[in-house]
């Protein structure tokens, strides 16, 4: 990924993709510390469910996204953003500072989608089995967000279904890898 060209600006950019509960911020910030020690730092970590307007704004908040981070780094700029609380559901007014870095990691559903791919460095789609995403987004956030999740779960299929996401996808991951492995080191590649 190093070796790759900047696509953003001066920045490669890496989307880390897939469903919900796949394993993608675990997978996108054990990149980033991988990559800490080659680019004498970390690489910044965009998260798009800090730029969702609660469970609606699925796909729709990537104007946030675009105009507050990817359009300032385009131009060599620094940018950032509004974070969204799920707590408050509201947007917390202290804007979250995104660097002009050799590299940024935007990880999230939707964050690989057709409209970036021409300034990606790297697309990544983390997949898991359906039972164990679910079982994992119960246990990070409780079994009320159960209604939500479900209808969120129908998006990203629709919105994957549209997009070819994992198509396109540079570098399809197991979030789920049955064989034996030293995940602080390695990650399954699927394709």
């Amino acid at each position: 990924m190093l070796a790759g060209p900047a696509r953003l600006g001066r920045t490669r950019l890496v989307a880390v993709d897939g469903p919900s509960g796949a394993g993608k911020s675990r997978f996108a910030a054990r990149l980033a510390d991988a990559l800490a020690g080659p680019l004498g730092g970390r690489p910044p970590v965009v998260h798009t469910d800090d730029l969702l307007d609660g469970w609606d704004d699925q796909v729709t908040f990537w104007p946030r996204l675009d105009e507050g981070v990817l359009a300032p780094l385009r131009n060599g700029e620094p940018g950032a953003y509004r974070r969204y609380s799920w707590v408050r559901q509201c947007f917390l007014p202290r804007p979250v500072p995104v660097p002009v870095a050799p590299v940024l990691v935007v990880e999230g559903v939707s964050a690989a989608r057709a409209v970036v791919r021409p300034e990606l460095t790297l697309a990544v789609f983390v997949t898991a089995p359906t039972s164990l995403r679910l079982a994992r987004a119960v246990a990070r956030d409780g079994p009320e967000i159960l209604p939500e999740l479900r209808r969120w779960h129908d998006g990203e299929r629709a919105h994957f279904a549209v997009d070819e996401t994992a198509t396109h996808a540079d570098l399809l991951v197991d979030g789920a890898p049955t064989l034996p492995y030293d995940a602080d080191r390695y990650y399954v590649r699927l394709r």
